[in-house]
């Protein structure tokens, strides 16, 4: 679809990490001018390829950022393909993708992780600005309701029970001073689609970007997903979820809940109810109990897997930047 003559010339930032921030950035980014559509993005990743390449090299997992760089790319054809390229065998390669190893690379050039962020937007074309949460090394920890605790990211997401605490080591990182700014200056700032505790947490564990998005105007939109994660998520509903983001980044943050109005077809229910994801149910009375606006439409994908549609999740979110009610 070709970018719209008419862009949206209000200020959105979107909060998140992994696919379903992609998922909205795909979306936004043909109806949002370029200059005014910013991504602050998770660096917490220590499994696969960022992982590897973190351990190794002693740069920030490239993973979420090379996502966010594919889905914001004016041209999705051969440089983004390219981009998101994963090698399937080789000494030391296999698992990798081109765009971690190009991120790596010109992180060891430049010196600077933000730097060459910069000059891949350059060469694929961005329309957005891609903004790492932290430069600082950080790691994520969580402690379940029954004391187990879990060290890193992936052995969060992996948590076969529910968590009460999720923090950060070191507990108190410095904000990437752009990421600051880029809440600040927002009229609409999205949270979400994507992992609670490991893609959309972690940034508001940051001080300084937590307070900033406490003291902001902006409208502040969580954006629900429709199945719960095995692991993560397991059993929440999207009152946990709030509750969730609530407990760890306080009260009154979120304004408006987004979800999904469409009912879930059976026979695509059926391939994730057998891993343990179940849709995640949505009580408008309650939500509303918080204070907290619940808007639904329709935003599921026309595809085999249940995943958010990147067209019909832009429109709703920009609806609810003008101040409707999404059709």
């Amino acid at each position: 679809m070709p970018i719209s003559e008419t862009l949206w010339q209000g200020a959105i930032t979107a909060i998140g990490g992994g696919s379903g921030l992609s998922v909205l950035l795909r979306g936004l980014k043909r109806w949002v001018a370029p200059e005014r559509l910013r991504a602050v993005v998770t660096v917490t990743d220590d499994g696969g390829s960022s992982g590897r390449l973190r351990r190794e090299f002693g740069v920030l997992p490239p993973g979420d950022i090379r996502n966010c760089l594919a889905a914001l790319a004016d041209d999705e054809d051969l440089l983004t393909r390219l981009f998101q390229y994963r090698f399937m065998g080789g000494d030391g390669l296999a698992g990798h993708s081109f765009g971690n190893l190009f991120l790596t690379a010109l992180t060891g050039i430049t010196g600077d992780f933000y730097q060459a962020i910069l000059t891949a937007e350059s060469v694929l074309s961005v329309r957005g600005k891609i903004l790492p949460a932290t430069l600082t090394d950080v790691r994520l920890k969580a402690r379940s309701h029954s004391g187990k605790t879990y060290e890193g990211e992936s052995a969060v997401g992996l948590a076969t029970e529910s968590i009460a605490e999720l923090e950060l080591e070191p507990a108190r990182p410095a904000a990437f001073p752009a990421a600051v700014e880029a809440i600040a200056s927002a009229e609409l700032v999205v949270l979400g689609p994507g992992s609670l505790y490991t893609s959309i947490l972690p940034n508001l564990l940051i001080p300084a970007l937590r307070n900033t998005l406490e003291q902001s105007r902006a409208r502040v939109v969580l954006v629900l997903n429709l199945m719960t994660q095995p692991g993560e998520t397991l059993g929440m509903s999207g009152l946990d979820h709030l509750l969730a983001l609530e407990r760890h980044a306080g009260r009154g943050i979120v304004d408006v809940v987004l979800a999904n109005s469409r009912a879930l077809p059976a026979d695509r229910l059926d391939l994730y109810r057998a891993s343990g994801a179940e849709p995640v149910e949505v009580d408008r009375r309650a939500i509303e109990g918080r204070g907290v606006e619940l808007v639904a439409a329709d935003l599921l994908a026309e595809e085999e897997l249940l995943r958010h549609d990147p067209e019909r999740l832009a429109c709703a979110v920009l609806a609810l930047a003008r101040g409707e009610r999404p059709a």
